[in-house]
């Protein structure tokens, strides 16, 4: 399992940026999660991601396990610097 931590820079996280990491996370086999604050879901779902509700200052943990999770984090988390 790899993982690693995000602070939210975004005011609040819309349907579109959560879009784009929901499409990238279905591009690997692993099993991606995001987590905040104790509540974790699948990455690859967007009406588990906007449930969460990030908004600036927010610690997200993004996870990703099997057997691709090493270029899953690598790539989900290029992509979150640059949507969040």
């Amino acid at each position: 399992m790899t993982a690693f931590d995000y602070v939210v820079k975004e005011e609040r996280v819309h349907a579109r940026p959560a879009g784009f990491l929901v499409k990238e996370a279905a591009n690997f086999k692993s099993s991606v999660t995001v987590s905040k604050e104790g509540k974790t879901v699948d990455a690859k779902k967007i009406f588990g991601i906007m449930g969460l509700g990030f908004k600036a200052g927010d610690i997200v943990t993004i996870s990703a396990e099997g057997e691709d999770e090493d270029k899953a984090e690598a790539a989900l988390e290029e992509l979150i610097k640059t949507i969040w």
